[in-house]
């Protein structure tokens, strides 16, 4: 098989010819730039570049020879924008290394030490404290209260968060003339260079977007108290994400293989609501934009959620998501072994392949292989497995580390596991 056959075969629930793997395709499956320059520099890899294509997580774009490395099997459309020299300028990040961020994002140096981004009227939205590894939000628009016409002002206030404002590529040029051409006609050449599967990471949250406009405390009570305005709000967000669904399945949805959303739903210890609340609120828009992408293009969907959503994934397979990610096992109710007993045959994981909370950052290499192997194991048999990290590979984590979970991949290929 090639990339692409491996990862459409895994998303089939068939099993592949070896499990397929990402590193890098999504803002919650890639490694921080930190980690990334420690990594090269481990390998003897001298030249190339760190650039920072995520401002916010401070995630880096791996490079063509980092992933023939580790035989990646899936990229990001958005790395096919900003490949000139030009659209990147030198940086140093925290830990004094060299990296390169994209030349539309200036944030300024703040008196503590840190930095600060601001939005284009001069509001201040996200901050980087000294020695910090992201980008926080700091603007939360209608903290007091909600607008009298949500449709109306909900654009303005998108603007004002950091997540939108200092968007992922290829969306930070989404409003440039032609952006919709030239998103296809780059797709199309990345299909012609490559046989990896192709991910268009779309956002389209609903949950998240209520956090952060309101503040999680505010929205989460909004959830009980003000169900009407939420509902309000939501249909608001759906009149701008369908909108954008139509122009990304035009533009790329007879090329590109997966659509990824994102809605955090999970905490540790279980959801943010219980499931009759995500049904009455949520359910039935991420239904329809499932049922968007799946009628208007070839694409698989794909939702990123974190924490502990045992409870909600009859509910996230109903609505139509044929992957989840990142898997996060260490939460209560998502061992690996009961996810793949009672959903395995129903949804992809998309993750879940090496705990990056306490044995990738913390562990030896030798713990890492037995952490590794032991979730291949469960994982990976039957299909319906992709393996990433749970979550993005962080800058405490050694780069030995990383090449013991590569290795361990390779390790159960080889034996035929």
């Amino acid at each position: 098989m090639n990339s692409r056959e491996r990862i459409l075969a895994a998303i089939r629930h068939q099993e592949p010819d070896r499990v397929p793997i990402d590193m890098g395709a999504t803002p919650s499956s890639g490694i921080s730039a930190i980690a990334y320059g420690r990594l090269k520099k481990h390998l003897g890899i001298a030249g190339g570049s760190n650039r920072v294509y995520d401002v916010v997580q401070q995630l880096a774009q791996p490079e063509e020879e980092i992933l023939d490395r580790f035989h990646i099997d899936v990229v990001d459309l958005g790395r096919t924008f900003d490949v000139n020299e030009a659209d990147w300028y030198d940086v140093k990040l925290f830990d004094g290394s060299a990296a390169q961020y994209p030349a539309w994002f200036h944030p300024l140096a703040s008196p503590e030490g840190g930095w600060r981004a601001h939005a284009p009227d001069g509001t201040e939205i996200a901050i980087q404290l000294k020695n910090m590894n992201f980008f926080d939000q700091s603007c939360f628009p209608w903290l007091d209260d909600y607008p009298a016409d949500m449709a109306s002002a909900l654009p303005a206030a998108m603007a004002k968060v950091h997540w939108a404002a200092l968007a992922h590529s290829p969306w930070d040029h989404a409003g440039d003339p032609g952006f919709w051409e030239t998103l296809r006609a780059n797709t199309l050449a990345l299909r012609e260079s490559t046989d990896r599967a192709i991910m268009v990471v779309v956002g389209c949250n609903l949950f998240e977007w209520g956090t952060f406009l309101r503040r999680m405390d505010h929205f989460l009570m909004d959830l009980l108290a003000e169900p009407e305005q939420v509902e309000e709000l939501l249909e608001a967000l759906m009149e701008i994400h369908l909108r954008t669904l139509e122009k990304v399945c035009a533009a790329v949805g007879d090329i590109a293989d997966v659509c990824r959303f994102g809605d955090d739903l999970g905490t540790d210890t279980g959801p943010f609501m219980a499931p009759a609340t995500y049904r009455h609120l949520f359910k039935k828009h991420h239904t329809r934009l499932c049922d968007y992408v799946h009628k208007h293009s070839k694409m698989h969907t794909f939702l990123h959620s974190c924490g502990s959503i045992h409870a909600l994934l009859p509910d996230l397979i109903e609505a139509g998501f044929d992957v989840i990610n990142p898997v996060q096992t260490a939460c209560r109710d998502m061992d690996p072994a009961r996810l793949k007993r009672e959903f395995g045959a129903d949804v992809t994981f998309w993750g879940g392949g090496a705990d990056t909370r306490a044995v990738l950052n913390h562990g030896t290499p030798a713990s890492v292989r037995e952490d590794v192997l032991d979730r291949l194991r469960i994982l990976a048999p039957g299909g319906g497995f992709v393996f990433n990290t749970i979550h993005n590979i962080l800058p405490d984590v050694p780069p030995e580390n990383i090449v013991a979970m590569f290795e361990a991949l390779e390790e159960y290929h080889t034996a035929g596991s």
